[in-house]
């Protein structure tokens, strides 16, 4: 167990950060480059523990990975020349790798198995288990508790049109890349769009994709081709230095290369309804997804209201936004956001106990929480119940808050950010 140590920040945060690389991107670039034809070449890769699950998990099916300092290279061995594993598949703690795989896998004629770690395993795998299943796959829960660790056998897939209950894009991926393997056209529908990196990834790996409002889908394809991804810079890790760029009096901090994708960076819009100062410059597109350099001021914060379709787009990003919350004027409401429940913690919990530790008004809800901006905490013991964007969070509630806080099982940070502590204090 490690404990990271903070101290309220008495100087303003300035200069420029470059972001780890997109966590969703780079999980994808591996899994569709191990599919493809040829040498897939990915710089800016995100080497936190969940993406190493990933890789670890291709290389158990027969797919080469070379790893330098700057760049992966991932040898493809086409849509069907995945070989089966000698041992079970180790996804760690990573439920992108968990979902999307098992949509690769329900296509092989071949047996695995895929398990993780104790939090992976408790979390939902039936989201993912149903459609498959109505797609013929042969997957199952071994504990029949509808969790991992999952049995997927051979089976002959069929297309199908699917309404999923929820806004999620591990469904949707899921889902997707079982149907490069099934009989007929696959489409998914959610109730409102969620991000959308599967389909334009795979379109520029040349599966046949298509895309109306919330439905996507995709037809049989004979191969898809490597390519050259540069992934960009993580929303979701550049959120906690957005916050602390607001947050802490006089700050001006440049975050480079982030991506903007409007399935995903709904924490922008948040932030700027709260009267948050934020430049977008140097804007561009690569490979579909994109970016900008974002230039964040100190701001004086006010409540906002959060729900509806804006959810899916920043659900990751909302212990950081209560966060915010705390300190702005006003009442901020999120609603809808159920979801928080099945993250690596249920994030409605862990985000309101930590919050009232640290002195912030905050009340729980059965989808979300209002939060009553205090506009001042105070240092505590967070204890972060081993979910990195817990630790993360109140580290940056930690810059902004009187007196010490004591962030327990720091460690965790390595599945998305390893280094997070290292620049977040040297800054």
């Amino acid at each position: 167990m490690k404990t990271t140590q903070i101290s309220k920040r008495t100087s303003p945060l300035r200069g420029e950060i470059t972001i780890p690389g997109d966590k969703s991107i780079s999980h994808r670039s591996i899994m569709f480059g191990a599919l493809a034809k040829g040498t897939t070449e990915i710089t800016n890769f995100l080497k936190g523990a969940d993406c190493l699950s990933t890789i670890d998990c291709f290389r158990k099916l027969g797919v080469q990975v070379e790893e330098s300092s700057d760049t992966i290279l991932v040898h493809g061995k086409g849509l069907h020349g995945l070989l089966p594993p000698s041992d079970i598949l180790d996804t760690g703690n990573s439920g992108t790798t968990t979902r999307l795989i098992s949509g690769i896998l329900a296509g092989q004629n071949f047996t695995s198995i895929l398990s993780g770690d104790d939090s992976l395993n408790s979390r939902p795998m039936g989201r993912i288990m149903e459609p498959l299943r109505m797609m013929s796959a042969h997957i199952t829960s071994i504990r029949d508790n509808n969790c991992a660790p999952l049995r997927i056998e051979p089976g002959q897939l069929c297309g199908i049109h699917y309404h999923s209950k929820v806004a999620s894009a591990q469904v949707k991926s899921a889902i997707l890349l079982a149907g490069l393997y099934a009989e007929g056209k696959t489409s998914v529908t959610e109730p409102v769009l969620s991000r959308n990196h599967t389909e334009l990834m795979l379109k520029s790996f040349g599966a046949r994709i298509e895309s109306s409002g919330t439905t996507a889908s995709v037809s049989p394809c004979e191969e898809l081709y490597g390519q050259k991804i540069i992934v960009p810079g993580d929303i979701s890790s550049a959120a906690y230095f957005i916050a602390a760029g607001l947050l802490v009096p006089g700050s001006e901090l440049l975050i480079q290369n982030v991506g903007i994708n409007p399935t995903r960076a709904g924490i922008l819009k948040v932030c700027r309804d709260m009267g948050g100062d934020i430049t977008y410059l140097n804007e561009k597109t690569a490979g579909g997804e994109p970016t900008a350099d974002l230039l964040v001021r100190y701001s004086h914060l006010r409540g906002t209201v959060i729900e509806g379709s804006l959810i899916p787009t920043l659900i990751d990003e909302i212990p950081i936004i209560a966060v915010l919350a705390a300190f702005a004027e006003g009442t901020t409401i999120i609603r809808d956001a159920a979801e928080l429940k099945v993250k690596e913690t249920n994030r409605i919990d862990t985000v309101t106990e930590n919050l009232r530790a640290m002195g912030g008004s905050i009340t729980p809800t059965e989808d979300g929480m209002i939060i009553e901006g205090t506009g001042a905490l105070h240092g505590s013991v967070i204890n972060s119940h081993l979910d990195h964007r817990i630790a993360m969070a109140f580290a940056i509630a930690a810059l902004a808050s009187e007196g010490e806080t004591q962030i327990l099982d720091s460690q965790c940070v390595d599945v998305s950010y390893p280094g997070f502590f290292h620049i977040l204090l040297k800054k």
